[in-house]
């Protein structure tokens, strides 16, 4: 029946090819046929079942006048209409399926094609109605744009942490920042970090708004841009076609008893696999993959037993792996960088960048192996040797985006902040990995706002995006989440005005000492090493440090140092310092943010010209009086000016964050 309608429509089908593209016409045909048939079917079935029903209803009175059989009788004709309905939508599928084809109405080649690939073709997290038409070429896929309140066109990263769990958000380690300083330029890795790592913004009461400085609402068209589908070379798309071949011709031949230790080092079951491979090395020792098995399994059991020594060991058979002859290139590279990472791990950086040496020697055109390489030795503190691999690889990779942020960030500790400006900016455009890192969203911004140009808070801006910094004002990068967030404190609000009202009552006595140590020939006040001052002269002389106390500092200012010793909070910050500050007329201190949110910072006035010293932080200016404490957050931005006709002394003593607990107090790392 539905062959002849169909010839009756289209009867020029019967000598030629069908066509593939379908019409209006054909459409409304086909929907008239489908409406039609379902009307007969609908009056057909219908009919039957109802004579289904009365007839099997008399044969029951006729037959049994009893309940049970009346009962069974109507069971079956119940069965009889299931039955019936499911060959009605049989028939509606068949016919469905018939002239969907027939009509030639959807590509499914292209359809299934495409479903193959992706599945969320309008990028908005499912798969729905939209992404059928993205995918049947109805519609274009959307690219994502930069907006102003998401320069980057990314999502929004947040951690969340347990009440009481002593977890950090670090994007940054800023070791040897023992000042009032910013992220230091010291490069350094961590080797367990969050994916998430920012803390909770301000409160929208409290979260101040900027005033003569850009805000992060002004973003503007330097930093805007739309990120576009990236384009794989070639060379992109073989490689990851092609997988590394890490047996040899031997290992191969042994493939099957390779293939079951390693299944069960995959299924977690590592002590055994560890046997299996001590076994197969033992039995072929010239085996290359048996031996690099054996490695992995003691580094995952190192891992589990939180073992250095077994990790040693891994390292050790690491090494063996790549000294054995007829090793495939793939193994040995794969078996080096694990090697230079695990040792990375261990402290053991020169023999790391060891491992890295010779990696480059055996694969002298592998760039991203040259990366590392200068890595090893900023990690070293060899920023000349890491500047020459930059500059090496830039003159084969000018675009390589990694290079261009390392090499960026060395121009900057070398205090070329305008020459460092591209390299930061360019490097960090690319998105490539390695390049979305905390330190060099911070070091852009701060030599953009050390040039003048406002966009550095567009860049602060992205930073907060991408989830480096609590907000534009709040820039730390060791940060511990859920913390009260705040510039500026009162006595009451942190939860010390016993240490406050120490400090203010004894200021006489801490200036005293304060003065003849300043006066004195013993030259204890050392200059400011952080690179923060613009102009002026500004020293320090520090009694506590990461929670020690400095005996031979406290000799010369013992009465202040007995004062102190009864507050805690203050004495046992390992993340802050207790210090004496003089700032000489004519010295202007950089905006800058010091490196954790888990301190507060006091400030206590001894020597302050009437007129001429003032404190930013964030929006709001503020002036120092003798004998009275300041108190701010120094994870915000903060800038100084004295500009008095003579030297302003104050002292700072740092403390705890007051809602960290004491065991984040015990267990958190020193700054």
């Amino acid at each position: 029946m539905c062959l002849r309608h169909q010839s009756a429509i289209r009867p020029e089908e019967e000598e030629d090819e069908p066509s593939a593209q379908v019409t209006i016409r054909d459409a409304e045909l086909l929907n008239r046929e489908i409406n039609q048939s379902l009307s007969s079917l609908f009056k057909l079935f219908p009919s039957v079942i109802m004579k289904q029903k009365k007839t099997v209803r008399n044969q029951a009175r006729k037959d049994s006048p009893g309940g049970n059989a009346a009962i069974k009788s109507e069971k079956k004709t119940e069965g009889n209409s299931f039955f019936s309905w499911l060959l009605v939508l049989a028939l509606l599928g068949a016919w469905l399926s018939v002239g969907v084809m027939w009509f030639d109405l959807v590509d499914y080649n292209s359809v299934v094609g495409a479903l193959g690939g992706v599945y969320d073709a309008d990028g908005d997290g499912d798969f729905d109605v939209e992404d059928a038409k993205v995918l049947l070429g109805l519609t274009e896929k959307p690219v994502m744009v930069a907006s102003p309140e998401n320069p980057l066109g990314e999502k929004e990263l947040h951690e969340e942490s347990l009440p009481g769990e002593n977890k950090e958000s670090i994007s940054h380690s800023p070791h040897g920042s023992t000042y009032d300083a910013e992220p230091s330029l010291e490069f350094t890795t961590e080797e367990s970090r969050p994916a998430n790592q920012i803390s909770p913004e301000l409160p929208p009461a409290t979260q101040p708004v900027p005033t003569s400085v850009s805000t992060p609402e002004s973003i503007t068209e330097t930093t805007e841009f739309t990120e576009e589908p990236s384009v794989e070379s070639k060379e992109e798309k073989e490689a990851k076609k092609k997988k590394p071949k890490l047996l040899n011709k031997f290992d191969k031949t042994i493939k099957s008893e390779i293939n079951a230790a390693e299944k069960l080092r995959k299924k977690g079951k590592i002590e055994e696999s560890l046997h299996a491979f001590e076994a197969l090395v033992q039995k072929f020792p010239q085996s290359p993959r048996c031996r690099y098995g054996k490695a992995q399994a003691e580094d995952d059991l190192a891992e589990k037993m939180r073992s250095n020594e077994m990790l040693l060991k891994a390292v050790n058979s690491y090494r063996e792996v790549a000294d054995l002859p007829d090793v495939p290139p793939d193994l040995i590279k794969a078996t080096l960088k694990r090697r230079a990472d695990r040792q990375q791990f261990l402290g053991r950086t020169r023999g790391s960048l060891a491992t890295l040496e010779k990696l480059v020697q055996i694969f002298p055109e592998d760039v991203s192996l040259k990366n590392d390489l200068g890595v090893a030795h900023l990690l070293l503190g060899d920023n000349k040797s890491a500047k020459r691999i930059y500059e090496e690889v830039l003159a084969r990779a000018p675009h390589d985006g990694f290079a261009k942020v390392h090499y960026g960030f060395i121009l900057k500790s070398e205090n070329k902040i305008a020459e460092s400006i591209p390299y930061l900016r360019e490097g960090l455009e690319t998105g490539e990995p390695g390049t979305d890192d905390g330190r060099f969203y911070f070091h852009l911004g701060d030599a953009l706002q050390r040039t003048g140009d406002k966009s550095a808070y567009d860049w602060y801006e992205a930073g907060h995006r991408r989830g480096h910094f609590a907000s534009v004002w709040q820039r730390s990068l060791y940060n511990v989440p859920g913390l009260r967030a705040q510039p500026w404190w009162t006595a009451e609000e942190t939860g010390y005005t016993v240490l406050v009202k120490m400090l203010e009552r004894n200021w006489l006595t801490i200036r005293d000492e304060a003065l003849s140590v300043l006066d004195g020939t013993s030259g204890q006040f050392l200059p400011e090493d952080e690179n923060l001052r613009e102009t002026g002269d500004w020293g320090q002389f520090t009694l506590w440090q990461q929670g020690r106390k400095v005996a031979a500092s406290c000799r010369h200012v013992p009465k202040t140092c007995a004062l102190l010793e009864r507050y805690p909070e203050a004495t046992s910050c390992k993340r802050g310092q207790i210090k004496f500050s003089v700032m000489q007329t004519g010295t202007h201190v950089w905006p800058h943010t010091g490196p954790t949110n888990c301190r507060l910072r006091m400030h206590l006035g001894l020597v302050i010209p009437s007129k001429g010293c003032r404190i930013r932080c964030t929006n709001q200016t503020r002036e120092w009086e003798e004998g009275k404490v300041l108190i701010f957050d120094d994870s915000f931005e903060h800038e100084v000016w004295q500009e008095a006709e003579s030297y302003r002394l104050i002292f700072i003593v740092d403390v705890w964050h007051p809602e960290l607990t004491q065991l984040q107090r015990q267990t958190l790392s020193p700054i």
